[in-house]
């Protein structure tokens, strides 16, 4: 027995391990080829290549045992890694816009579905201004840019299995509009009962007991899936050579022309192959991923890597400063030669998740900035925080509705009556966390340009033209309501209890 802890201690494989690992790998081998015989031979062929991407996460999940980094090889990045915006926006803009903008694609994130937010389909689909979706913003910045530069950027959507239908029967309202619109669907892998470590599907479909056997395994998938879509040869074929990739429900991530320029201006030789865009961390961003310099590379460090000793340190806003907004500028014929060279190097995030019947399963999945370590001449720009505008709750959406922000051409902006350049901090309860929900307690949204903070917790609703200032919070106790008159103006208050209004 202490030999065998010996041996652990220098984290060498013993070679009782190396057997079970052999078997374990055999046997997924076996099941996922007996899960390709029952599709028809297109399918087969589709998940072939799947499952081809997630034999070798599956090889590596078995090998890599432990946090995949070391603590104490982590560093703060070199200053000239992490370029302020403004030194690059110091640089200007060329006199021919529309060149650098030709050679450049927007790439959507766009795999996720409504569901935390209560809405079935893509979320995507969800209505966030003005009747607009996101889709329906991302269509608009991109068609304004393309009219004013007299360019060529194309959309290109990132679907899964969850959203690619719903998505395509949108995309037909979209026909007239000044932007070619390109979708490619990213790998399905099968999801692995956590005791057996197999597949828990039982056939190649998507129906009945087998709907929850497949997941979409995370954006870092986006570089194998866009290679075998064909797609990625497409677009270098087109002159394109640049992508801007980041989340379909983050509305601050609209094309700069300071940071396409600043990529199209570099010596060929010196050529920046991956930019990603960091910005300044806030308390509310203590789980974001974040840059370090490691062994001579940039790379990002999300939380699910940090050893459990060290998370407290990594949400610390002093040791590290900023987080990845998940926008980030890369090279296409980079993604080419480290796909077709197999050199991508992900680190495997492991999802423990648990299925309606309770079992336990695992996911495997990736990030798309972990690449960042892969790519030559890397770096981060920190950009200003309007720049990340995620939409991922209902007291997000709250905030985008609101008169904070003003819509030009599918761009949101902070409107210039506020004094301060941060949003306020929103807590909205329980009750709003379904969008059918929150809409329907609000008769319109409350001004807000001079609010602070807000918490509202329980059955509370708002009447029209209702003014929130400074700091309010408003706590209907369980059994009690809340209702707010129309054209109440409520600055630094605290309300609870019960009050109700009824029509007479």
């Amino acid at each position: 027995m202490s030999l065998l802890v010996a041996d652990l201690s220098r984290g060498e494989m013993t070679e009782f391990q190396e057997k079970l690992r052999q078997q374990h790998e055999e046997l997924m081998h076996r099941e996922l080829e007996g899960l390709l015989a029952t599709g028809n031979t297109a399918e087969a062929e589709i998940s072939r290549k799947d499952f081809d991407g997630f034999k070798n996460l599956f090889h590596r999940f078995l090998r890599v045992k432990g946090p995949s980094v070391e603590w104490p090889k982590i560093n703060r990045p070199p200053e000239e890694a992490i370029q302020p915006y403004e030194k690059i926006k110091a640089k200007g803009l060329p006199a021919d816009i529309a060149a650098s903008l030709n050679k450049l694609a927007v790439v959507k994130l766009n795999g996720g579905l409504g569901t935390s937010m209560g809405c079935k389909g893509p979320k995507s689909l969800i209505s966030v201004r003005s009747e607009n979706t996101f889709l329906d913003l991302t269509v608009q910045q991109i068609e304004h840019l393309n009219k004013t530069f007299n360019a060529n950027v194309p959309l290109v959507l990132m679907n899964s299995f969850n959203t690619d239908e719903d998505t395509n029967k949108i995309l037909q309202k979209y026909k007239h509009h000044r932007v070619d619109i390109h979708t490619f669907n990213q790998s399905r892998y099968p999801r692995i009962n956590k005791e057996s470590l197999l597949p828990v599907a039982k056939h190649l479909g998507m129906s009945g007991d087998n709907t929850d056997a497949w997941y979409p395994p995370g954006h870092g998938d986006i570089y194998a899936s866009f290679h075998n879509s064909g797609l990625l040869d497409q677009l270098i074929s087109e002159g394109k050579e640049y992508i801007f990739v980041s989340n379909i429900d983050n509305l601050g991530a609209t094309v700069d022309l300071f940071i396409l320029h600043h990529l199209m201006s570099q010596p060929a030789d010196k050529r920046c192959e991956f930019i990603m865009e960091v910005t300044d961390k806030t308390r509310a961003d203590v789980k974001g991923g974040t840059l370090i310099q490691y062994e001579d590379h940039l790379r990002l460090l999300e939380i699910a890597q940090v050893p459990k000793a060290h998370v407290d340190e990594f949400k610390s806003v002093t040791k590290f400063k900023i987080f990845n907004t998940n926008n980030l500028w890369i090279s296409l014929p980079a993604i080419k030669r480290l796909q077709e060279q197999n050199k991508m190097d992900l680190e495997i995030i492991v999802n423990p998740k648990t299925l309606d019947g309770g079992l336990n399963v695992i996911q495997l999945e990736t990030a798309v900035g972990a690449a960042i370590k892969s790519f030559k001449n890397a770096m981060g720009v920190n950009v200003p925080r309007s720049r990340f505008l995620p939409v991922k709750t209902s007291s997000d959406l709250l905030l985008v509705m609101s008169n904070l922000y003003s819509l030009d051409a599918g761009s949101l902006t902070m409107s210039k009556k506020r004094e301060f350049p941060t949003t306020p901090h929103v807590k909205l309860g329980s009750s709003f966390t379904k969008v059918q929900e929150f809409l329907a307690r609000f008769e319109n949204i409350p001004e807000m340009l001079e609010l602070d903070h807000l918490t509202v917790s329980g059955d509370v609703t708002f009447g029209k033209n209702v003014s929130l200032k400074g700091t309010v919070i408003i706590i209907a106790n369980h059994g009690d309501r809340i209702d707010i008159p129309a054209g109440a103006m409520l600055e630094n208050k605290i309300v609870s209890g019960n009050l109700r209004i009824l029509d007479h």
